[in-house]
């Protein structure tokens, strides 16, 4: 099988890492992996074969900087680890392709609907999926109003913009809080607080952001890494998370949870999303599980799957390459604990590990 040359982007991200671990664990052929990143000291520079630093997505000279490198490396597959990126990429698709490079990432219509909540809950509205109350709301008046329709104070309330990455300006509402022991005894980056408490700051705002109120799920919160080859499922994995720090999985385990994966596969078909693409669901009340949101691209934790017999980092390359491929037997259960690692500098600024 020949040896292939995989261009990885935010090589600093979180996740990228895990991607590239995934990677090297490959044994039927050689794959040389090249790392860029907008950041000189990303960590994930110390673990690949080549890295650049590049301009950000919404620099008009992103796209032509990845060509000039893809043409250096002689670069295979891009695998985009970056959200902003995806459009980018997903517009020039067809222009790597013409280069004999695959780009993994959906076109950009199933990609505007998973990466916007709002369009991704009422397409799963359409196709029969369970999903939190939710409503979109433009104006002060209209998100106070949504907010007591749903219950606040006597329930927890939330709410994110329709378009974000992470936590980033989510926020839960619940007036059974204790604001003295979030203040001294809690770490700064609680993402609990009162409606009371942001009402001044989004009254006040000089434009009232585009937000979505909805639902507060109370229960366990799952993760599913997906495959998909052009709006057909291929496989689904849920992975339970167990404990998150900063939006991001410290303990998890893969389950085999045949609704989840239903779910999932009607998502796949319904957007007609490809290749590697994620989802992320949390059980109400009941015990039913809901959607909360997409993200259309390799998730930072699959790594799991990977330790699970399934490493759906390569069979993501292989799929956007056309080579053929058979699943492997999924081992449920497999349980994973995510610690600290650290990455040097030398006076050079060349990165490395103890």
């Amino acid at each position: 099988m020949d040896n292939i040359t995989v261009l990885i982007t935010g090589a600093g991200a979180p996740g990228a890492p895990s991607i590239i671990q995934s990677l090297r664990l490959v044994k039927e052929r050689k794959i040389k992996i090249v790392g860029v990143d907008m950041r000189e000291d990303s960590v994930g520079f110390s673990m690949v074969d080549r890295y650049y630093v590049v301009p950000s997505a919404n620099s008009d000279k992103f796209i032509d900087s990845i060509i000039q490198i893809c043409s250096k490396e002689h670069i295979d597959v891009i695998i985009p680890l970056v959200t902003k990126e995806l459009f980018q990429f997903a517009k020039c698709k067809y222009k790597f392709k013409k280069m004999g490079i695959s780009v993994i990432v959906s076109d950009e219509l199933p990609l505007n609907i998973a990466n916007n909540k709002y369009l991704l809950m009422e397409e799963a509205k359409k196709i029969g999926i369970p999903t939190p109350r939710f409503k979109l709301v433009e104006t002060f008046e209209s998100f106070q109003k949504a907010i007591f329709d749903f219950g606040y104070p006597k329930v927890p309330v939330c709410f994110k913009p329709p378009v974000s990455n992470g936590l980033r300006g989510f926020r839960v509402l619940r007036r059974d809080i204790n604001r003295l022991d979030i203040l001294v005894n809690q770490k700064p980056t609680n993402i609990i607080t009162t409606f009371e408490d942001i009402a001044p700051i989004l009254k006040d705002s000089q434009s009232f952001p585009q937000l979505l109120v909805m639902e507060y799920l109370p229960g366990e919160e799952y993760s599913v890494d997906a495959l998909a080859d052009e709006g057909k499922a291929i496989v689904a994995v849920p992975r339970l998370r167990e404990k998150i720090k900063m939006g991001i999985s410290f303990v998890g385990k893969t389950v085999k949870d045949e609704e989840i994966i239903k779910d999932s596969f009607l998502l796949i078909k319904g957007i007609g999303l490809h290749g590697n693409v994620g989802f992320q669901f949390k059980r109400d009340i009941n015990g039913i599980p809901k959607l909360l949101e997409s993200n259309p691209r390799m998730q930072g934790t699959m790594v799991l799957c990977t330790a699970a017999g399934i490493n759906m980092v390569y069979l993501g390359i292989k799929l956007v390459l056309g080579e053929k491929f058979e699943l492997p037997e999924i081992r449920w259960g497999v349980r994973m604990i995510r610690y600290w690692k650290e990455v040097f500098y030398d006076t050079t600024g060349s990165p490395f590990t103890l």
